[in-house]
């Protein structure tokens, strides 16, 4: 959303009068990005969905039951539960033994196909899933959710220039993978 007094303005409904309406606007605006996040996380549609329903859910019981805490952005509550849920699930699979990702570039294989730039995703993404996970989360945030390393910081608890270091070196190894 590029307007942030409007966010701010809805998220203040949120918090102070649990309008519901003012929810559905934000999610809106997120749902499909929070989509495509936990999806190149997860690698399966019924999990992705699961976990999406999940994610704004989380995100609405803490908006209307935590009225003293401030929340600056609804970007960065949203991603942040997103990021825990998708950890959440991580640790489900270890102890279940499961192990979906097999299937995750299978599902979208023959759509790839079909235009030669969805190819070249396909092949960027390939490499990205063999760096390491805070490297793939960082550029995802960045380059595929079009988020500033100020919101990335956000979202990941850390300092601007933490980010900024960390994703020079995922584009330096991403590079190398490349070669």
């Amino acid at each position: 959303m590029k307007d942030k007094i409007q966010e701010k303005k809805l998220l203040y409904k949120i918090v102070v009068h649990k309008d519901a309406e003012a929810f559905g606007s934000l999610y809106d605006v997120y749902v499909e990005r929070i989509y495509r996040f936990v999806f190149y996380k997860v690698g399966t549609r019924e999990d992705t969905e699961d976990l999406v329903s999940d994610i704004f859910l989380k995100t609405w019981n803490y908006l209307v039951s935590n009225k003293n805490t401030e929340v600056r952005s609804f970007s960065g509550l949203v991603y942040k539960v997103a990021r825990n849920a998708v950890i959440d699930l991580y640790r489900k699979r270890a102890n279940s033994k499961e192990h979906p990702i097999e299937h995750a570039l299978g599902v979208e294989d023959s759509q790839f196909e079909k235009n030669e730039q969805k190819q070249e995703v396909a092949e960027i993404l390939v490499l990205v899933r063999r760096l390491k996970s805070d490297y793939q989360e960082i550029i995802l945030l960045r380059f595929v959710e079009e988020l500033s390393i100020k919101e990335i910081a956000k979202i990941l608890d850390k300092s601007s220039t933490s980010v900024r270091v960390t994703l020079h070196r995922a584009l330096k190894k991403l590079k190398e993978l490349s070669s």
